[in-house]
């Protein structure tokens, strides 16, 4: 069953849900499930890096996941507009030298009118930080639970 895929124009409520939803497919760390939320000529600002296409889009979350490991993330919504919606999000990983990193961040997303991402601008800062102040915890790979409150406040 092809999961329903949320359409623009957006509500606050429809906005809220596609965020969860990308969350959710993120946190699967599998980048075929992930790739297929993209148009096929999908835009994307990563860092430093510019890439366009859901084949480039599966190839970076392919390393991305095999360099940041234990990988957890919670989105939530910053603001909404008919077909564009901006989103703060942090994620939790550790390299292969067992080094804790906490990404902070902001997305800017546009959709086409099928609800497929045709641009997705980041912005991303790594912390390091030591392994007891972590505070993503849920079993992954997997969704973030419901009860859990997401982002922290930063401190």
């Amino acid at each position: 069953m092809t999961p329903t895929i949320i359409k623009p124009p957006f509500t606050e409520e429809t906005a809220r849900a596609k965020v969860r939803t990308a969350e959710n497919a993120w946190n699967s760390r599998d980048p075929q499930r992930v790739s297929m939320a993209y148009s096929e000529n999908s835009e994307w600002r990563n860092r430093g890096l510019i890439f366009c296409g859901r084949d480039s889009i599966r190839e970076f979350l392919g390393y991305k996941w095999l360099t940041e490991l234990d990988y957890r993330l919670a989105k939530s919504l910053w603001s909404f507009t008919e077909n564009r919606v901006a989103v703060r999000f942090q994620y939790e990983y550790h390299n292969t030298d067992g080094q804790w990193f906490r990404a902070y961040g902001n997305e800017l997303w546009e959709f086409d009118e099928e609800g497929l991402m045709r641009r997705r601008e980041a912005s991303i800062n790594d912390v390091s930080i030591e392994e007891h102040e972590r505070k993503f915890f849920w079993s992954a790979p997997g969704p973030r639970p419901e009860d859990d409150s997401g982002i922290p406040e930063i401190r």
